[in-house]
């Protein structure tokens, strides 16, 4: 006939095995721990990341006429971002993985070719592209003619014909940039009529008062 167990063997089995299920709990505790703490890391980096980008972004859709309105998240849409991330940091580093793919998507196209449109310019440097070349036309053709034909009645027909010159450049310029220029995303285009009009006189009398000084002295 055996024994009955040793209460004292039967304990210690039973510490072994408790111990043996906490250290195993103590392990699976720090891997996750550590899993956790690498994941929030890489999730801060990537955070600082997209971060830096979208802000440069932000400042060169801003130089292209965006308004700054259409550049924030309404929140519905900040709602639902934020219940694709509520399932811890990997949810959150996956979200920002996919935010850095759409910001690299986006200076793709900034810095495609197709930048040299005019609508993808900033709107001062836009519009003097335009302006420009008109305002210069007319100022160009009267040093020409000065300068063929002399002091004389045709220089003094060619400064009277220029006379109505600027606010025909004008208006050619306002239409030019309405054929040439998309509105931007409110539906709307800055002509910016103020800088056009300046554009388009000062050439102008600058050239008439120049050559009315050189005739005069002449």
């Amino acid at each position: 006939m055996e024994s009955a167990a040793d209460p004292v063997a039967t304990a210690w089995t039973a510490y072994l095995a408790a111990a043996r299920q906490l250290d195993a709990v103590r392990r699976s505790a720090a891997t996750a721990a550590g899993e956790q703490h690498r994941g929030v890391q890489a999730a801060r980096e990537e955070l600082a990341e997209v971060r830096t980008r979208l802000t440069a972004q932000q400042v060169r859709l801003r130089e292209l006429g965006v308004p700054a309105m259409s550049l924030q998240p309404s929140p519905p849409e900040v709602a639902a971002a934020t219940r694709t991330m509520s399932s811890g940091p990997a949810a959150v580093l996956t979200a920002l993985r996919t935010a850095r793919g759409w910001v690299t998507d986006g200076e793709a196209v900034l810095d495609s070719p197709g930048m040299f449109r005019l609508d993808r310019w900033p709107v001062r440097l836009r519009n003097l592209v335009v302006y420009g070349p008109l305002a210069l036309l007319v100022p160009v053709l009267q040093v020409v003619l000065h300068l063929v034909a002399g002091p004389g009645p045709v220089t003094v027909a060619a400064l009277l014909g220029g006379v109505p010159m600027p606010a025909a450049a004008f208006l050619a310029g306002w239409v030019g940039l309405g054929r040439l220029v998309r509105p931007g995303p409110d539906g709307r285009l800055d002509r910016t009529p103020r800088f056009g009009a300046l554009v388009c006189l000062v050439p102008a009398v600058l050239t008439t008062a120049g050559l009315l000084l050189v005739m005069l002295a002449g």
